[in-house]
């Protein structure tokens, strides 16, 4: 049931098999393809461009393996976002002056990711007053809510209704009103009641996936909730 999400510690996890080196090169691609962008848009705003910034991104990342950096992970700590944003703090302290970011394909863990994309999201977010957290904050609550769509998606073609999805996937949006449903439903060639059903049943999944997806990220069950409230205030 929805209030009753199993508590999942894939985040945590991760830390954990990335302390292993048998899985320390897929630890780092998954953790880098989860949360690189909100750390390439915290690096951004501290004043490098963006190649800097994908080179000190791909170096975080590679540093957090390599250096054990992870053994200071702990989950009963609290939020991994919190945990994660430290951890990109004290990296860039300690490369103030590092006159060489990580060089691409030089026998190092090394991930790609989409900086071209990253620019595009980055370039209009940045306004005269937004800080580097804030920033971070913004783009892992994007990130996130990028990941529950993603995953709603995917289970509604396994289940072989992409169409219906891409139908309906406007009423996750809070402006519903009957007028939409009556036009929708049309398209669809269903009735607007039973439009309404396919509606909620989706809502509810996706409630159901996004208090998932915040589960992998905080220390305990019951901080959910508060961590739904922080990233909708980022939104």
């Amino acid at each position: 049931m929805e209030g009753s999400v199993r508590f999942r510690t894939t985040s945590w996890s991760l830390i954990l098999a990335a302390s292993d080196p048998s899985g320390r090169g897929e630890a780092l691609a998954r953790l880098c393809e989860t949360y690189w962008h909100p750390v390439y848009a915290f690096i951004r705003r501290n004043g490098h461009d963006p190649d800097k910034a994908q080179d000190l991104t791909q170096e975080f990342f590679a540093r957090l393996i390599e250096k054990n950096y992870l053994e200071d992970a702990d989950r009963n700590r609290g939020r991994f976002r919190s945990f994660l944003l430290t951890s990109v703090k004290h990296f860039l302290a300690n490369e103030w002056d590092r006159e060489q970011a990580l060089k691409r394909g030089g026998g190092r863990i090394s991930v790609s990711f989409d900086a071209v994309e990253a620019e595009q999201w980055y370039i209009p977010a940045v306004v005269a007053d937004v800080t580097p957290e804030t920033l971070f904050e913004r783009r892992w609550a994007i990130s996130l809510l990028e990941r529950v769509m993603t995953r709603l998606r995917s289970e509604y073609a396994a289940s072989r209704k992409e169409e219906q999805f891409a139908s309906m996937e406007s009423f996750l949006e809070p402006d519903s009103n009957d007028a939409r449903y009556e036009q929708v439903a049309m398209r669809m060639g269903v009735s607007a009641g039973a439009l309404r059903m396919a509606v909620l049943r989706m809502r509810r999944r996706y409630r159901a996936l996004l208090r998932a997806e915040i589960a992998d990220t905080v220390s305990a069950p019951e901080d959910i909730d508060e961590e739904i409230k922080f990233l909708a205030s980022k939104l």
